[in-house]
C-alpha cells in the first residue's frame, strides 16, 4: 500500500469515522441546525427540498419542521403561485438562532486554531484550500484532470493573490 492509500485510510478513520458532535451537526446530524442553516442560506424552501438536502424522509423533515414551528423559528405557508405547495421560511427568532449557532461554531473553531498555533493553523488552511481545489477537479467516473486543468484551477484561485 502506497502513502496515498495509507493517508486516505487515516483521513477516513480520524476525521470521518470519529467525528465530533460539531462535525455531526455540520453534516446533517442535527436536523434543526441543518434546517436553520439551509433556510438561512437558501431563503424559502419546500419541505421536500429540505428532505432531499438532508437525505431524510419527508416524514422526518415534517417532525423537524413541527419542532421548529413550535419554537417560533420557522413558518410554513401556502405558496401563492401553487396552492398545493408549502413554503418554509425562517422567522426573526430562527434567523437569530442561525446567527447564534454560527457564532458558537466560529468561536469553537477559533479556539481550536488558538490551540494549534498560528504557523500550523496557516499551514492547515493552505492545505485545506489546496485539497478543496483538487476535490473540485475530480469528478466520479470521469478521467482525472490533466496537468493543464490543474494549473488553470490553481491560477484561478483568487485566494492566492
Amino acid at each position: 500500500m502506497g502513502y496515498e492509500e495509507e493517508a486516505v485510510d487515516e483521513l477516513w478513520r480520524d476525521v470521518w469515522c470519529h467525528r465530533s458532535q460539531m462535525q455531526r451537526d455540520l453534516n446533517h446530524g442535527a436536523g434543526e441546525t441543518f434546517v436553520i442553516r439551509a433556510l438561512a442560506h437558501q431563503g424559502t424552501m419546500s419541505p421536500s427540498q429540505l428532505a432531499d438536502a438532508m437525505h431524510v424522509t419527508t416524514g422526518r423533515i415534517s417532525a423537524v419542521l413541527s419542532a421548529l414551528e413550535k419554537k417560533g423559528q420557522i413558518v410554513r405557508s401556502v405558496d401563492p403561485s401553487d396552492r398545493r405547495a408549502v413554503r418554509v421560511e425562517l422567522t426573526e427568532a430562527g434567523r437569530d438562532r442561525g446567527r447564534k449557532d454560527m457564532q458558537e461554531m466560529r468561536d469553537a473553531v477559533c479556539w481550536i486554531f488558538s490551540q494549534m498555533g498560528e504557523r500550523r493553523t496557516r499551514e492547515f488552511v493552505d492545505l485545506v484550500r489546496e485539497f478543496s481545489i483538487y476535490m473540485t477537479l475530480c469528478k466520479p467516473g470521469e478521467p482525472r484532470p490533466t496537468p493543464e486543468e490543474v494549473r488553470k484551477a490553481f491560477e484561478g484561485d483568487s485566494r492566492d493573490s
